[in-house]
């Protein structure tokens, strides 16, 4: 899934806004990096949604901020 058309628009910057906002995120995005993409490097995301029970638009935010930082640690 490419993210970066989407990054440049003004509702995803209010979507990346909303996730964070959201008092789970700081603890779903550390389980989702040290648990979730262990086991499921490819998760799609809907079954992330699925698994911990958010929305997609969160799960998409997730995904794409830890693929970006996998992206820049050597």
């Amino acid at each position: 899934m490419n993210l970066d058309d989407y990054s440049k628009e003004t509702l995803w910057r209010l979507l990346v806004d909303t996730v964070h906002t959201s008092v789970m995120y700081p603890s779903h995005k550390a389980y989702t990096r040290d648990t979730v993409l262990k086991e499921t490097p490819e998760i799609t995301p809907n079954e992330l949604s699925q698994r911990l029970n958010m929305s997609i638009g969160a799960a998409l935010v997730l995904l794409d901020e830890l693929v970006n930082q996998q992206k820049t640690v050597p």
